[in-house]
């Protein structure tokens, strides 16, 4: 079999859109561009589809600028020898499943580049407020079946909806419309049936009696 017509992994798409981060970071990239490409990337099904997306943009590591560190705090990551202990354990992805039951994610954690969400007739809650966050751009794959998926992100978090819906969908309440390419990224993905996930922001978690904003 030809390489362009093997199929390509998660991991595979994780890179590109690794690779795309950085040109948009760069200046290689408009936002909009950006968006068209990383659409193409999500649709893509062989690594000859994934080619393309980057063929154009020079190889990592030629000329870029310096990516993000846990040296330097930038929305939910907080700097602290705790933080940087959550991200050196990253594993690159997880699973959280949801069935006729729930699940829930709060306080301090570490979102994986890559968290895998299956809910069925259940509901998941996932607080990111105190969270500390594997890379920049993380990515939340979906699949809700009668069920709901709840989402709280701290302020200047930038979203990208990227769901796709049958009798259910994704709902974002006042989350900022965020266009700096060196914000954190929340990529939401996958499919929602007869259920749907709902994204807030708000201000950091109160301490018990006082009120959130």
């Amino acid at each position: 079999m030809q390489p362009e017509h093997i199929r390509a992994s998660d991991a595979d798409r994780d890179k590109v859109a690794e690779r795309l981060r950085e040109a948009l970071a760069e200046g290689r990239l408009t936002p909009v561009e950006h968006e068209e490409r990383i659409d193409t990337l999500y649709k893509a099904k062989t690594m000859g589809e994934l080619k393309p997306i980057t063929e154009d943009l020079p190889a990592s590591g030629e000329g870029f600028a310096p990516r993000p560190n846990l040296e330097e705090p930038s929305g939910m990551e907080i700097l602290s020898n705790e933080a940087r202990g959550l991200a050196e354990k990253s594993k690159g992805s997880e699973n959280l499943v949801a069935v006729f039951g729930g699940c829930e994610r709060k306080g301090r954690w570490l979102v994986e580049p890559r968290t895998n969400v299956s809910v069925l007739c259940g509901g998941v809650e996932l607080d990111l407020r105190e969270a500390v966050l594997g890379q920049q751009e993380v990515t939340i794959q979906l699949a809700v079946i009668l069920g709901g998926v709840d989402i709280t992100l701290p302020h200047g978090v930038r979203v990208v909806n990227n769901t796709s819906a049958i009798l259910g969908g994704a709902d974002l309440h006042g989350t900022d419309q965020v266009v700096d390419p060196n914000v954190p990224v929340v990529r939401l993905t996958g499919t929602c049936m007869l259920g749907g996930v709902s994204v807030k922001a708000k201000g950091p978690r109160r301490k018990k009696g006082r009120k959130e904003k």
